[in-house]
């Protein structure tokens, strides 16, 4: 999870920097803006989530060196797992942080046409996020140690398409 918000940070950074720097006048440059970075946020997701593997591989090894058998007491595919499922349970959070947020202002879900709804998909949403993250984890693991780039760049590409998908809301 730690990886995951150090991720965020940066790409909250960068979409910072990137609006105070933009006319903030020009609506459509504002949405591109955005669209830009969600996709930045995505490949520093992916990015951390190879720098963490490259950390567990090497705690991996350091735990293989110490054991009585010389094998690790966990395995990459547990590891795998728990790195997906924090990454989506931490992603998860930030989701429902916002929707509940948005929640505390006056009125009442569905009130003016809205789906009265909105919190219920949006849960769900979430919680299909979160099993994509882990999807996402075990599949990136698996592909980096088997050395699969084809299934780096399907994780990365349907990662995009998530986002892409997510922000045409």
């Amino acid at each position: 999870a730690f990886f995951w918000l150090v991720s965020l940070l940066l790409a909250s950074l960068i979409w910072f920097v990137s609006v105070h720097l933009s006319d903030r006048e020009d609506a459509k440059l504002q949405y591109g803006l955005l669209i830009f970075g969600a996709a930045v946020s995505v490949l520093l997701q992916e990015a951390f989530r190879f720098a963490y593997f490259k950390l567990l591989k090497k705690a991996d090894e350091g735990l293989a060196t110490i054991s009585e058998d010389g094998q690790s007491p966990i395995s990459l595919r547990q590891m795998a797992y728990v790195s997906g499922l924090s990454f989506g349970i931490i992603s998860g959070v930030f989701s429902v942080i916002n929707i509940l947020a948005d929640s505390i202002g006056p009125g009442i879900v569905g009130i003016h046409g809205d789906s009265p709804y909105y919190f219920i998909t949006s849960a769900f949403l979430t919680m299909a996020l979160v099993l994509l993250h882990t999807f996402w984890g075990v599949i990136f693991f698996d592909a980096c140690e088997k050395r699969r780039y084809w299934c780096l760049g399907l994780v990365v590409a349907s990662h995009l398409l998530t986002s892409g998908l997510v922000s045409l809301s």
